[in-house]
């Protein structure tokens, strides 16, 4: 089976949280992960084509084949529009590298990486760890969330590829 590469974003203006896995069958391993912060004093196009330019950057280093990112939901208006807009510029990078994106919303991604969809984050970077066998949750807690948005992937993935197996039979 092949190794699949993948980067999974966890958005955010002032950190987006990056992670890149390997994913051969059931084996996934961790490649780099971190975080790309933002100055709260920039204005927002600054800040965007900074984080615009640090994902295109992490897809120029580690070449991922697909992009995972995490939809997100929020309250608070003005949350939401500063993690839309760094959303946008995060899939813009990916598609001007061609490279597919998928999207998963917290609750799938805690449901695939916990089994349980209102896990607590503190459970979902722990099951992080122990699945990708790494001694400490990582750093910063973006980061550990965009590895769940990766794993969560892989799972949706393997799950596409046994249906699609199971049809054609």
């Amino acid at each position: 089976m092949n190794t699949t590469r993948i980067l999974g974003l966890d958005p955010g203006m002032a950190m987006m949280g990056w992670g890149v896995i390997d994913a051969r069958d059931e084996n996934l391993t961790v490649v780099e992960y971190g975080g790309l912060s933002t100055p709260s004093k920039w204005n927002t196009p600054d800040r965007l084509r900074l984080l615009y330019e640090g994902v295109s950057n992490i897809i120029e280093r580690f070449q991922p084949v697909e992009v995972a990112v995490e939809l997100f939901v929020a309250k608070n208006l003005r949350t939401a529009l500063m993690v839309g807009q760094a959303r946008g510029v995060a899939i813009l990078a990916a598609a001007n590298k061609n490279l597919p994106v998928y999207e998963y919303t917290p609750l799938a991604v805690k449901q695939r990486v916990s089994g349980y969809g209102r896990g607590e984050k503190r459970q979902i970077q722990e099951m992080v760890k122990i699945q990708l066998g790494l001694k400490n949750i990582p750093k910063p807690d973006d980061a550990a969330d965009a590895l769940a948005v990766a794993i969560c992937h892989t799972g949706e993935m393997r799950l596409s590829r046994l249906l699609k197996n199971n049809c054609e039979s």
